[in-house]
């Protein structure tokens, strides 16, 4: 994987979060990270295993912010949930192979990660995509933050694996 690569990955991965994020009220935006995951898998040198990894990691999220929004944490105006939201577990499962794959060794690493940007990637998101959060942005961080502690060092493990 060459440097190139590795920053390409990054910087789609902050602009297809902006695109889904924005998308929840311009949903003409959406597709740009539709497009971009085409390119993406277009690009990889193993589309078939890379394709296995965004939708694994894509229906894992999506069941996951379901759950968590029949619970209480999120209220969404779309059931289980939005387009936008679905989206961004693909954009975000993109990088897991490349640009985030550094996060993956050691394991205090993703958890640290996890714990401090999968928290503050949903209340972001949330403000701007206007998502309700009925326990308010604290109890809410408090409740991700062990999921996102959990969850982004197996994802990256899985995604590994490929």
């Amino acid at each position: 994987m060459t440097r190139r690569w590795l920053i390409g990955n990054a910087l789609w991965l902050q602009a297809g979060w902006w695109a889904c994020v924005l998308g929840a009220h311009l949903p003409w935006l959406l597709l740009a990270p539709i497009a971009g995951l085409l390119l993406h898998l277009h690009l990889c040198t193993n589309p078939g295993s890379e394709l296995r990894v965004l939708f694994g990691v894509a229906i894992a999220g999506c069941l996951l912010d379901s759950l968590l929004g029949m619970l209480g944490v999120f209220r969404f105006e779309q059931w289980p949930l939005p387009l936008w939201l679905a989206l961004l577990w693909l954009v975000l499962a993109s990088g897991l192979r490349h640009s985030l794959a550094w996060a993956g060794q050691p394991v205090w690493r993703a958890a640290l990660l996890g714990v401090l940007g999968g928290p503050l990637a949903y209340l972001a998101g949330a403000r701007v995509a206007g998502i309700e959060l009925p326990l308010g942005p604290l109890r809410t961080a408090l409740v991700l933050a062990p999921i996102w502690a959990l969850g982004l060092p197996l994802a990256l493990r899985l995604a590994a694996r490929g």
